[in-house]
């Protein structure tokens, strides 16, 4: 069985990257989870900066999301807030959901705000989508390869190229799992 994954907000903001690590989960390379609070969270980004896209696309990017991953979505954990400790309270939601999941690990872009000193005691470690997928490249990188053309092979309007979607992937932080997978 794959290990347990939470997904923050911010690493799904990003529409590559979010289709990368969703399609990474599909593979069976980790159980990803989220709640209805860290899509929440990535909504009201995505709305603060894209105010194009509407409710409705919205509503389906979460149900297309929710149906790709296999129990995806924790509850239940809110109990576990508020006595957790991190420099952001606001990002407590995330720790308790990970430690309700039973998680091994938190992807996430902030990594200060999850130090490993308040993570150590629940078992749980955060990495960059940059470690992560430089993790399964280490573990596999023919699986992480295989996303990366289906991404392409998905993209039609317009036609993206298995480079272009490569670049995405660069543009969003994931510098050295990209110069990885370039030197094949």
């Amino acid at each position: 069985m794959a290990f347990v994954v939470v997904y923050d907000a911010n690493v799904l903001y990003g529409n590559t990257l979010r289709d990368l690590l969703i399609r990474l989960a599909m593979v069976g390379r980790a159980q990803a989870k989220w709640t209805n609070g860290i899509l929440d969270e990535m909504q009201r980004n995505l709305l603060a900066n894209r105010p194009d896209i509407s409710e409705e696309k919205f509503g389906k990017l979460r149900l297309l999301m929710n149906s790709a991953v296999r129990d995806s979505l924790i509850e239940g954990y809110e109990p576990l807030i508020e006595g957790l400790k991190l420099p952001d309270p606001d990002d407590r939601h995330v720790l308790a959901a990970a430690i309700k999941a039973g998680a091994q690990i938190i992807v996430t872009s902030n990594l200060k705000d999850f130090p490993a000193g308040d993570l150590a005691p629940w078992g749980i470690e955060a990495k960059s989508p940059d470690d992560f997928v430089l993790d399964q490249i280490d573990h596999d990188g023919r699986v992480v390869w295989a996303c990366v053309q289906q991404i392409a092979d998905s993209r039609t309007n317009p036609p993206e190229t298995v480079d272009d979607v490569l670049d995405a992937l660069e543009t969003a932080g994931l510098v050295e799992s990209v110069a990885a997978l370039r030197a094949g």
